[in-house]
């Protein structure tokens, strides 16, 4: 469920009319509804046991006024550089609420995230281990890790957002966990505290997640036999959401709860959720207008004033948006579209607005197109 919905006629965000939006923000325009976030993490909270650590994927939203929103809800964040980072506590979401997740951490991140107190870094390979080690000792401080293990699973999803599969890039190849473990928890910068795994993301069947929860949970019980303390479980994300308006529609979160719940129960962990795009997707739409109608000798075109560079996701996923209205409403875009937008063409990226019940407020102003070019700075040895 969202909110956005016809009223009279036009449709709205909350209590906002979009053509209202448009006039005065202009477009191409992102805009958010705090209702929908509100409710989309809220339903997700009560499906899961009551301890449970929520952090937020900023990669999939990293607008202050979304992280702000849910941090004042209780939600952690899920970061993947020192710039995410910096943000979710720049929303105010608390240190001890961040994971640091990625593949790709360098050492001024690292230090970065020792020196603020995270929650945990999931560790995705022995290379990073020995650099996070290396740092945290020489700070005086000891990381604590949990390795991310690759189940190899395959998530049934995209192909390009599949990451449980042994041939990804991801995580800690299953048969050598426990190996991996002892090397860490001889490493005097290092505290093991849990185990992570996440198969990828816009999963529309629970069973790929129960194959690799299971996967792991067994090996939670192979690295206690081994003498490793492990008191946290990080889930991952995943969970996909209705982009289409079918009658086929992903699990809901009390099925997905119900689940991790009975394979996790005897474990005795505490549990950590990276949900995204299932709290963000469908609280968002890409308000743009048609500026042609183009007619073609095999097909008639709309052209609109937003482009690829403000939505690449159908692009690069061959992802499916429903579309609504005169002006043109592109929904379900609140998850991995304005994080993902760039100055392609030249196009300064869509602007970004909050709703809340009957106000409105711009949350990422647009740059125009001398602060874009202002961006750019041309050699001495090429200046007039």
């Amino acid at each position: 469920m969202n909110h956005f919905d016809y009223k009279n006629g036009v449709l709205c965000a909350e209590d906002v009319p979009l053509d209202a939006l448009a006039r005065a923000a202009g477009t191409p325009l992102y805009v958010y509804s705090s209702a929908t976030l509100t409710r989309h993490y809220k339903v997700f909270v009560q499906a899961l046991p009551a301890d449970a650590l929520i952090a937020f994927s900023v990669k999939a939203n990293g607008n202050l006024g979304v992280l702000k929103t849910l941090a004042r809800l209780g939600a952690g964040a899920d970061v993947v550089s020192g710039g995410e980072l910096k943000k979710a506590r720049a929303a105010g979401i608390p240190a001890d609420k961040i994971v640091f997740s990625g593949v790709g951490k360098t050492e001024a991140e690292m230090r970065l995230a020792l020196e603020e107190g995270i929650y945990q870094f999931n560790v995705e390979s022995e290379p990073e281990l020995l650099a996070l080690n290396r740092i945290a000792s020489a700070m005086g401080k000891r990381a604590p890790i949990t390795l991310r293990v690759n189940p190899d699973v395959d998530a049934k999803t995209h192909a390009k957002i599949t990451t449980g599969t042994a041939e990804t890039k991801f995580g800690i190849p299953f048969d050598h966990a426990r190996e991996v473990y002892a090397k860490a928890a001889s490493l005097p910068g290092i505290a093991v505290v849990g185990v992570d795994v996440h198969i990828g993301s816009q999963i529309t069947e629970l069973d790929p997640f129960e194959a690799a929860f299971r996967r792991v949970h067994g090996l939670v019980q192979d690295l206690r036999a081994d003498g490793h303390a492990i008191n946290r479980l990080d889930l991952g994300g995943g969970l996909g959401v209705p982009y289409e308006l079918n009658n086929n529609p992903p699990p809901d979160p009390s099925a997905y709860g119900a689940m991790v719940t009975n394979v996790t129960r005897d474990l005795g962990c505490r549990l950590i959720f990276e949900p995204g795009r299932l709290i963000a997707a469908n609280a968002g739409v890409l308000l743009s207008e048609v500026i042609y109608v183009k007619h073609g000798d095999a097909k008639n075109f709309l052209i609109i004033d937003a482009g690829m560079n403000d939505l690449i996701r159908p692009a690069l996923y061959d992802s499916h948006h429903e579309i609504h209205g005169d002006l043109v409403a592109i929904m379900s875009a609140g998850a991995y579209g304005a994080v993902m937008a760039s100055a392609y063409n030249a196009r300064p990226p869509a602007a970004e607005v909050l709703v809340a019940g009957d106000e409105w407020s711009v949350v990422r102003s647009r740059l125009t197109h001398d602060e874009l070019i202002a961006q750019d700075s041309i050699p001495a040895w090429l200046a007039d």
